[in-house]
């Protein structure tokens, strides 16, 4: 069992009216998540939405009827809630209900569907929370450092999903297999009447070979013999649906800086090289300088989005070359990061970045001390 960094956060908030919502892929753990939280909480149940008889009970708006469902419980969580028609009308319709003292928990696998269900009708009423494949923080939660340096090729092939990271590697290779068809296509082919598996999977695949180098949507569009716009509207659902987020740039207008482009990256590598049918080991291909690199973000990010920081995360690169991977902005502080899988390559940080921006910290990370990625 792994502890969830944001186990605690969730309980803080038990005590508060809003209702609470759990973003996540799916089998990223959300519902064992909720199932350690029930063993904690009394008067607590789940529901599992995907159920017809307690869809056809929220669905049918009967605030009689859902009340049987809530009374006796102190919380009650519904998992899955994105299956539900009008959610968001119906979670309200709770929430607005002032003989209702029941502590509500949503959960849902797709951010987009639940986003455009719940977002307008629970505004103020709300208080959201993102999930995502295990944190080295939470790795560490079970086993020790040596451990993850141990394993850390493995982490940078299968990835850190809660369910494939304690396999053996034969069975890891089948599970990401399944994972990343079942929870890509079902999440994301399912909204809007998006019917083309063929393109998405082209999608993605010209997305994963590109990790850490900057995309256009134009040559992304020729090559999969689309529109730009297209390209853009399936990107825009696989960012809402937990698959690849992306990194814009950072300009202030300097002479000489690229400003309008886009890194993508992956929320897990276990998906990424799933879907690339790529589990090599690191000696035996040529993509371990971007597989480090998309490590080392993801873990930055995620971290940054457990602590609460309110910080914004950019690239920075010139058209003559000179590239900062990733630049942290918080309380209007620059912090410039680079990632190198080598711990003995050469290496320097951009001067024109430096004399431009001087950034607050200069922090260059390997494998030699990346523990930095979790402190």
């Amino acid at each position: 069992m792994y502890l969830r960094v944001i186990s605690e956060s969730i309980k803080k908030w038990l005590v508060e009216d809003e209702i609470i919502i759990l973003y996540g892929a799916r089998q990223v753990g959300k519902t064992t998540l909720l199932e350690d939280l029930v063993k904690t909480e009394k008067n607590t149940i789940i529901y599992n939405c995907e159920l017809n008889n307690i869809a056809e009970v929220l669905e049918s708006k009967n605030i009689t009827q859902i009340k049987l469902l809530l009374e006796n419980y102190d919380i009650v969580i519904f998992d899955e809630a994105q299956t539900i028609k009008n959610i968001g009308q119906v979670l309200k319709l709770i929430y607005d209900d002032k003989n209702i003292d029941t502590k509500i928990i949503v959960t849902g696998s797709s951010s987009f569907e639940l986003a455009n269900k719940i977002v307008e009708p629970l505004t103020g009423r709300n208080i959201k929370f993102k999930l995502f494949p295990l944190t080295l923080n939470e790795i560490l939660s079970k086993h020790n450092w040596l451990w993850v340096k141990d394993n850390l090729e493995q982490l940078l092939t299968y990835g850190s999903y809660p369910g494939v990271i304690d396999l053996e590697k034969d069975k890891k290779t089948i599970k990401l297999s399944q994972l990343s068809s079942d929870y890509l296509y079902q999440d994301v082919l399912s909204y809007q009447d998006i019917r083309n598996p063929q393109l998405l999977r082209k999608l993605l695949k010209a997305l994963a070979l590109q990790i850490g180098s900057q995309v256009s949507y134009n040559e992304l569009a020729n090559l999969l013999k689309v529109n730009a716009k297209t390209v853009e509207k399936y990107i825009d659902l696989l960012e809402k649906s937990f698959v690849i987020f992306a990194l814009p740039c950072y300009s202030k207008n300097l002479r000489n800086e690229i400003k309008k482009s886009k890194k993508f990256f992956f929320y897990d590598l276990g998906i990424r090289n799933a879907i690339l049918n790529n589990f090599n080991t690191l000696d035996n291909r040529n993509d371990v300088g971007m597989l480090w690199e998309n490590f080392c973000i993801n873990e930055i990010i995620k971290k940054s989005t457990y602590d609460n920081e309110l910080a914004e995360f950019y690239f920075w690169r010139t058209y003559d070359g000179a590239e900062i991977d990733l630049i942290k902005i918080k309380d209007t502080k620059i912090f410039a990061y680079e990632f190198k899988w080598n711990p003995n390559s050469r290496f320097k940080f951009a001067n024109s970045f430096i004399e431009s921006y001087k950034p607050e910290a200069k922090i260059k990370i390997d494998t030699s001390n990346f523990e930095l990625l979790y402190k």
